[in-house]
C-alpha cells in the first residue's frame, strides 16, 4: 500500500443525495488508483441535527454504491475514533495551541450584530462577513482556560494572498481580510466549528488528499491559514465540480427526491451510477 490516505467525510444531517455520490466516489476512485487507503470520517459534531438513522444511512448507502473504505468506524483502524462527536479532546488541544499562539480571539457578539454587518446577501458563501468588532479581544485570550462560554475566531492576515494548486481546477488564490474575514473556530455553544475540527482530524489522521466538492475551495483558504498557524502539513486538494438540478442549482439534502435512498428504493442500478459519474468527468468506466 502507498503512502496516499484519502477519506470520505459525510455528515449524518439529512440523506446523501446524488452530488455526495459522486464525490465520494471520486475520493474512492482516486484512493484506489494510487493503491492508498481510504478513511471514513462521520463529522457528526451538529448535535442538533444529526441523527442515528442517518448514520446507518451513510454506511448502507454508499456501500450499495459499491464503496469501501480501509478504516472508519464500522472497520476500526489505527486512527480511532472515527466519529467527531467522539474527538473533543483532539479539538481542545488545537483550540489551546491557537490561544496560545495568539492566533485566536473571544468573539462575543450576537447574531444580531453579525446581520447588521451585512451589505449585501451572500448566499454563496458559507460564513457570515465578521466586522472584526471584537478584535482588540486578541490580548485577552490567554485568559480563558476553555473555549466555552464565547465564540472564537481566527484572526485573519487581512492583505494576505493566500494561493494553491488544486488538482481539479488549477490555481487558485483568495485575498485573507478581503474574500474571507476572521472565521469561526469554536462555537458558543461549546463545540468546534468545521474549519478547526476538519484541519485537525485530517492531520491526526494522516491525511494526503483531500477530495471534496468546490463549494468548499474558499474554505481550503482558510484552512490552510489554521495548518500553518498549528504547524501541521497541508494535504493535497481536488475539489470535485458540483452536481446541479435542472435550474442550475447545487444539490441539498433537502432535496429528498435525488437522495441515493430514494434512487436504491426506485430499483436504480449502482453500476450506472457508477458510469454515469465517470461519463460525466471524462474518465473510464
Amino acid at each position: 500500500m502507498s503512502s496516499y490516505r484519502g477519506r470520505l467525510a459525510p455528515s449524518p444531517t439529512g440523506r446523501l443525495h446524488l452530488g455526495h455520490a459522486r464525490t465520494f466516489w471520486i475520493a474512492h476512485q482516486r484512493a484506489r488508483a494510487a493503491h492508498g487507503a481510504l478513511v471514513f470520517r462521520n463529522e457528526d459534531l451538529d448535535h442538533a441535527r444529526c441523527r442515528p438513522e442517518f448514520v446507518s444511512a451513510m454506511f448502507e448507502d454508499l456501500h450499495w454504491l459499491g464503496l469501501a473504505w480501509d478504516e472508519g468506524p464500522d472497520v476500526g483502524g489505527p486512527c480511532a475514533p472515527y466519529a467527531q462527536s467522539q474527538r473533543r479532546e483532539f479539538y481542545l488541544d488545537a483550540w489551546r495551541k491557537l490561544r496560545d499562539g495568539g492566533f485566536i480571539y473571544p468573539c462575543t457578539c450576537s447574531r444580531k450584530d453579525l446581520e447588521r454587518a451585512l451589505e449585501a446577501p451572500h448566499e454563496d458563501d458559507d460564513e457570515v462577513p465578521y466586522s472584526g468588532l471584537c478584535r482588540h479581544k486578541i490580548s485577552s485570550a490567554r485568559d480563558f482556560a476553555s473555549p466555552a462560554g464565547v465564540s472564537w475566531r481566527f484572526h485573519v492576515p487581512d492583505g494576505r494572498p493566500i494561493q494553491f494548486d488544486d488538482l481539479h481546477f488549477g490555481s487558485q488564490q483568495y485575498l485573507a481580510g478581503s474574500s474571507f474575514s476572521d472565521f469561526l473556530v469554536w462555537r458558543r455553544d461549546d463545540i468546534p466549528a468545521y474549519q478547526l475540527a476538519v484541519v485537525t482530524d485530517d492531520h491526526a489522521m494522516r491525511i494526503t488528499e483531500v477530495v471534496r466538492g468546490a463549494d468548499l475551495l474558499k474554505s481550503t483558504a482558510r484552512q490552510l491559514l489554521l495548518l500553518e498557524a498549528l504547524g501541521f502539513p497541508a494535504p493535497r486538494y481536488f475539489h470535485c465540480p458540483l452536481v446541479r438540478d435542472e435550474n442550475n442549482l447545487r444539490l441539498a439534502k433537502r432535496n429528498h427526491a435525488l437522495s441515493l435512498r430514494t434512487l436504491r428504493q426506485q430499483g436504480a442500478d449502482p453500476a450506472a451510477l457508477r458510469a454515469r459519474f465517470a461519463a460525466e468527468l471524462g474518465w473510464p468506466a
